[in-house]
Formats: structure tokens, sequence, C-alpha cells
């Protein structure tokens, strides 16, 4: 376990950068994300940078409750752990920071009063909690990162640990021309990635075995603490709605439909979307739509964050190819890819209410955008599908992407 945590330790993530540029922005700096993604370990290395910068670097963790009560008798007992010094702006990491009674006036206070002295730069596992407690916008005093697992360019770096084969895989998304003598070994990790996911400690364990026994310790005990959390009191039903939006990940979700086979109300389900969302399990994609009369539904697709989080729930690790839902998977790939890229704000599908549809629309304010095809081999592709769509938006540029492909260009690693 030490030589796993020693190998995270080493390597960044993406959103390193963006959380180092802003280490030193007036804004306090808080960092969300699911349990297990590496927020703590990134808060390490951001500790580490600022020591290097001979910066004053104060680390705390709520998690040890003596910390915990201190902060909640009063914000200001902040400064029991934290030496203030005269002319000089000190920071603050603070780890787990939605265990406060009101993190929300935590933060507040504390830069209200002494934002010149302090930078508080802090981690929270849950957006739920983020969402509940912070009964304030902090408008202009905070600003949230969001830290998901391991996309597959990191996934990359992680697994090999280096930077040669996701420098490959730039050459091949970059370059339609480009021949990857390197083809065969990409698609063997991408078929590991679609199998067991983006967590980190998953990602460098060494054997399927270790992965498998993680991936069950993460969807059991930390799903577990999720649902405390969180307030569920019905955990067999909360599991049982996971499970049925695990079995039609990249399908309609029905509400209705889902209160009727779980026997609950309509109410719990959605709360229960709602909780697995800020939990940052699952995403809730909109439908993309401007004729209301042709392209009538408001049902969301559901995704999940992370694929090795789904194929635990429902057991499943074969390889990609013998699977049946593997189109599920390639389509769930490319949305952790498009999430990545382009954030969720942009994202979405489209669906007439005759069925016709495409898998992914990313829209501009000025009504052009890309609308993307997602499909497990090239052969099903079929262009005559997507005439209704092409004509209704001929401003739309239509991409086609499949896992099993004869050149490079077209490959769904290439997304």
């Amino acid at each position: 376990m030490q030589k796993l945590q020693f190998a995270m330790a080493s390597l960044k993530r993406k959103l390193f950068q963006a959380l180092a540029d802003h280490l030193y922005e007036k804004e306090y700096t808080i960092v969300s994300g699911p349990r297990q993604s590496g927020k703590t370990t990134l808060l390490d290395q951001l500790g580490g940078y600022l020591k290097q910068r001979a910066e004053e670097v104060f680390q705390l963790t709520l998690e040890d409750p003596s910390v915990l009560a201190r902060l909640n008798q009063h914000p200001e007992n902040l400064f029991d752990f934290v030496v203030r010094k005269a002319g000089k702006r000190v920071f603050v990491l603070v780890d787990e920071i939605q265990y406060l009674d009101d993190p929300s006036n935590f933060l507040k206070l504390i830069f209200d009063k002494h934002h010149s002295q302090v930078k508080i730069i802090a981690t929270g596992s849950s957006a739920f909690y983020i969402d509940r407690k912070f009964r304030d916008s902090l408008a202009g005093r905070k600003q949230l990162f969001e830290l998901y697992t391991l996309d597959f360019d990191e996934f990359l770096i992680f697994r090999t640990g280096t930077g040669e084969m996701q420098e490959e895989l730039d050459r091949v998304r970059s370059n339609e021309q480009y021949r990857s003598s390197k083809r065969i070994e990409l698609e063997s990790y991408f078929n590991e990635y679609l199998t067991f996911g983006g967590y980190p400690a998953v990602v460098v364990a060494g054997t399927v075995e270790k992965k498998i026994a993680l991936l069950k310790e993460i969807t059991g005990a930390f799903l577990k603490r999720d649902i405390s959390e969180s307030n569920i009191h019905d955990q067999d039903r909360f599991y049982k709605v996971l499970m049925l939006l695990a079995q039609q990940t990249g399908s309609l979700v029905n509400a209705n439909e889902l209160s009727r086979t779980i026997g609950i109300s309509t109410t719990a389900i959605e709360n229960y979307l709602y909780v697995l969302q800020k939990c940052f399990h699952i995403q809730l994609l909109r439908p993309f739509y401007k004729n209301l009369r042709k392209e009538l539904t408001k049902m969301p697709k559901v995704f999940f964050h992370d694929l090795g989080f789904r194929n635990t729930l429902l057991n499943q690790y074969l390889p990609v190819d013998q699977r049946l839902d593997k189109g599920m998977l390639i389509e769930n790939y490319a949305y952790i890819r498009l999430r990545m890229l382009h954030g969720n704000n942009d994202l979405r599908f489209w669906r007439t209410a005759d069925g016709s549809e495409v898998d992914f629309v990313l829209s501009s304010r000025q009504g052009k955008g890309e609308a993307i095809e997602i499909k497990f081999d090239e052969t099903s592709f079929n262009p005559s599908k997507y005439r209704r769509f092409r004509e209704y938006y001929p401003d739309y540029l239509f991409h086609f992407r499949a896992f099993h492909s004869s050149t490079n260009q077209t490959s769904l690693i290439a997304l």
C-alpha cells in the first residue's frame, strides 16, 4: 500500500496547474469530487509546491475530531492551528471541509475578516454536502474546481509511470494520416480503462484481483458513507435504483418507471438521483432541442463518471468485445471524454418523438455546434439515420467515432 501511495504522490493530475495558478488569487480555492479521486494527494502536492516557493503552509484535516470540534465552536479558532505573520499571507490547506457544521459561514467569516492574511485551499468529498451546507453562495470569495477520477490521458500516465503512451495518443489525435505502431498497445490500455475505470489506486494496482478488490471497496464501504451522510434511510432501494441505472447506461431515465419498478414515490426517486449526481457517481444529460413539437422529450440520459464503479455494480469484468453491454461502455467513455473537453453545461443529446437520435450534441451561442455519434463497430454506422438532424441543423458539424475501426482517424480512441 505504501508503494501505491508513493507512486500516486509523484504523479500530477491535469487539474494541478489550474489550481497552482489560482493559489495567488484573492478567492479561496475549493476542490470537490468523488471519494478516492485523489483530492487529498492533490492537496499534499499543492502544499509541497507552496513550500518550494518558501510560503508559510499549514495543513488540517477535518477527519481529526479535535480539529473539527474547535472549528465548529467558532471559525476564528482556526488560529489555534495557524500562525499569522505580519505582512505575509499564509496558506491553509483544509481536507474534508464538508464535515464542518456550517462550512459556508466558516469560509465567509475568515475571508471577510482575514483574507489579506489567510488563503484557504480546501477539499470536499461530496458536492451534495458542499451544496446543502453552503447556504451562502460565497460569490467573490471562492472558486470551485471539480476533480473526477482519471481520464484516459491521465490513466496512461499513472498506468505506465511515464508520458510516452500519452504522447503517442496525442499524435494519433492530432494527425489523421498518422498510423501508430503502438496502436495495439494503446487499444489494450483502452480496454483496461473501459473495464476498471480511473480511480487512481485502482489504476496503479498491480493485478486484476487487486483492482477488483479495490473497486468493490469503493462501491461498498465508500458508497455506504455517501448514503449515510446524505440521509438516505432505505439503503436497499437506493442500491436497486443505482443497479437499474447501471443496466441502462446511455438510455433515457424515466422517474415514473423507476418509481413503479422499485415501489417508491417519484419524489424519492428524484431525491436518489439528486444524491447520486451530487456525490459524483452519475450525470443526467439533458436533451437538446429547438423545435418542441418535433423533438419532444424531457427525460435525461444517464452516464457514470467512472466505468470501473459502474462495472463493479454489475460485477462485469469481461473483455469489452465479449460483453453484451459493450455499446453502453463505449458511449459512456465518449461522455467522459467530452465532459473533460467541454464540461457538462453545453453537452446534450438529441432525440425526436419518433425515436431519431444523435448520441451527443455540443451547442454554441451562435446557433452552431457539433454532433457526435458513437458505435462499437464502424460497420453498424448508417448515415441515413441522421439525415433528419442534418436537415434541422445544417450548421452543425457531424462526427462519427467507433471502437472498432479500420482507420486511426475514426477510432473512438482518437476522440
